[in-house]
């Protein structure tokens, strides 16, 4: 089973058919793919009112919303593999565990894109405040292989 089949099978919808934006929200630069940063709709503090796991579902959220503009970009999510993410939380000064919020992004990308596919490298970083107060934002780059 390929990974377009595996996101299909854990619920994941491509439309494919919407209108182009302010911004790429995807871009093709020879066989790299690199996305626009996404938002969670998720809004608040990590380590204030938003939880951990509250973190975790948002940054699964928005490597959904990342698939899909990839998918957007490329029509498929076969042939490719994960090369990094940049995950930026929205923290208190005291907050440590941006790491395990953008887990949320990776676990999800790992059960879609198997094996050395879904392996990527990764920054997990806190920022004092994101655009319009959401929780999560997250960048991507993906390698088309074929």
């Amino acid at each position: 089973m390929g990974a377009e089949a595996r996101a299909l099978e854990l619920g994941l919808k491509f439309s494919d058919d919407a209108e182009k934006a302010y911004l790429n929200m995807a871009a093709r630069m020879g066989n790299v793919i690199i996305t626009s940063g996404h938002t969670s709709t998720q809004k608040g503090k990590l380590g204030a009112e938003v939880s951990v796991e509250q973190g975790y579902a948002a940054a699964k959220e928005v490597v959904e919303n990342i698939l899909k503009s990839v998918h957007q970009e490329v029509g498929s999510l076969d042939g490719l593999r994960v090369v990094k993410l940049l995950g930026c939380v929205n923290s208190t000064l005291d907050f440590i565990e941006q790491h395990l919020v953008i887990n949320g992004a990776s676990d999800l990308l790992h059960k879609i894109f198997e094996g050395d596919d879904g392996f990527h490298a990764r920054s997990a970083i806190g920022f004092a405040q994101l655009p319009t107060g959401v929780a999560v934002e997250i960048e991507a780059i993906f390698e088309i292989k074929s």
